[in-house]
């Protein structure tokens, strides 16, 4: 790919070229708290997160959102945190997995920073199931105002989409010659 160097996935370990998703481990409520914190009161997997504070239990969920790119054939593919209500968590996990589960859509707040943004935590989300085991898909409200949700529906350039995938890159490689020291 054109502009893009080939970088070494950490699931697969396999080397590619093209783009990879922009993904999070964790929601920024579960970042945000302290070791301790996530220790004893927080539990998190690689699709689930929850947080027992004193006084209201908060509940994540991983999901995908795919980013059109104008110019260029492919999407740029976010795996991103949502919260949901107690009931539509409940639902979800319970169905989680099922082949026979049928799609369901459910409403929930988006759980992440996005770079390049300056307001991207709780915007509204509709987040609609898929067969099989994949992530749910979510898409930002139409309606709310902010940069990200009118990026969303608008496009980006393939341009933004590159700076985006090579700044992701930068952060993962830091991490990874830290880890080897």
């Amino acid at each position: 790919m054109e502009g893009l160097t080939k970088y070494k996935c950490e699931v697969c370990g396999q080397f590619h070229d093209d783009w990879p998703a922009l993904t999070w481990d964790s929601p920024s409520q579960y970042n945000e708290l302290s070791q301790e914190e996530k220790r004893t009161i927080a539990s998190l997997d690689l699709d689930f997160c929850v947080i027992n504070h004193p006084d209201q239990t908060d509940r994540f969920i991983r999901v995908t959102l795919t980013q059109k790119v104008n110019d260029h054939c492919d999407a740029l593919d976010y795996g991103v945190w949502v919260s949901l209500s107690e009931s539509s968590f409940q639902d979800y996990s319970s169905k989680y997995g099922d082949p026979q589960a049928e799609v369901a859509t459910y409403f929930g707040w988006l759980c992440n920073y996005i770079p390049g943004y300056d307001r991207t935590l709780s915007i509204p989300m509709t987040v609609t199931t898929r067969l099989g085991k994949l992530r749910p898909d979510a898409r930002p409200h139409s309606d709310h105002d902010a940069p990200f949700v009118s990026d969303y529906y608008n496009g980006i350039d393939r341009k933004e989409a590159e700076r985006r995938v090579h700044e992701l890159l930068d952060v993962v490689g830091k991490r990874n010659q830290d880890d080897s020291r």
